[in-house]
């Protein structure tokens, strides 16, 4: 073993103690109110609850998308508050994926270069950034849209763009904000089966949904209200399809 080699951090994303309040004084919005929470390297963790529970939220501050106001969120054993701004922006753009639920992408753009954007924006040379994106593309199972612009593609095609966008450059974890919302139910349905591969091959997967049923694919289901984590679950394997009955041979 190299003494050298740093050791990996326990937690992809950890966060301990978090409070959110938007606004000050009497009309100040506690969003967050002292959630605590860990998300081990490759695990899947969905994140349920009513509207206004503080779920985007959580998100939000995981992705160093916006800071807390007390506690600590570390990402791959960093503080996120200790970091530089170019240092929170390394993280952002080569350490999480976000997905966002309207697909984010620029319309101008065409579908590998929505990919190519945050790679491009992080330093990598357009050549590498291309193929980087191409290969994110090709992930997600979608066939050549890469000069396609947004307007041009079905949601679901959408959809797996904004993901391969989260996945491009090997993050090591993804979050993703009701990635289904827009989409129909067999469309959904793949989108989660990937993002569940995603984490089986090693990537931390963070999704919050309304939908019960997308919690059969995560290896844990925290639920949220008012702001608070209030329970976790391992859920149940979904059922096997019934076997098919022996066939009955007549004879005579």
């Amino acid at each position: 073993m190299n003494v050298n080699q740093p050791a990996m951090p326990a937690h992809a994303i950890e966060l301990r103690d978090v409070v959110k309040v938007y606004g000050s004084g009497p009309a100040g919005v506690r969003a967050l109110d002292g959630v605590s929470l860990t998300v081990a390297p490759g695990e899947f963790v969905a994140i349920s609850g009513p509207s206004a529970s503080g779920k985007s939220t959580l998100l939000h501050l995981a992705g160093g998308l916006d800071g807390p106001t007390s506690g600590t969120v570390a990402v791959g054993g960093e503080d996120l508050a200790r970091l530089r701004p170019a240092e929170l922006a390394r993280v952002r753009r080569r350490q999480v994926g976000y997905v966002f639920q309207r697909y984010n992408l620029v319309a101008s753009l065409t579908a590998v270069e929505n990919v190519m954007l945050p790679l491009e924006f992080g330093g990598m040379p357009t050549r590498q950034a291309r193929g980087a994106a191409v290969a994110a593309i090709e992930r997600v199972g979608i066939s050549q849209p890469f000069d396609r612009f947004p307007d041009d593609l079905s949601g679901g095609e959408r959809q797996r763009v904004a993901i391969a966008r989260a996945i491009a450059g090997e993050r090591d974890a993804i979050l993703a904000d009701e990635p289904t919302g827009a989409l129909d139910t067999i469309t959904g349905d793949l989108v989660i089966e990937l993002l569940a591969e995603l984490a089986s091959a090693g990537t931390s997967v963070v999704l919050v949904t309304h939908e019960p049923r997308f919690a059969t694919w995560a290896d844990r289901v925290v639920f949220m209200r008012d702001g608070r984590i209030v329970d976790e679950s391992v859920p149940a394997a979904p059922p096997s399809p019934p076997a098919e009955p022996p066939v009955q041979v007549m004879t005579s």
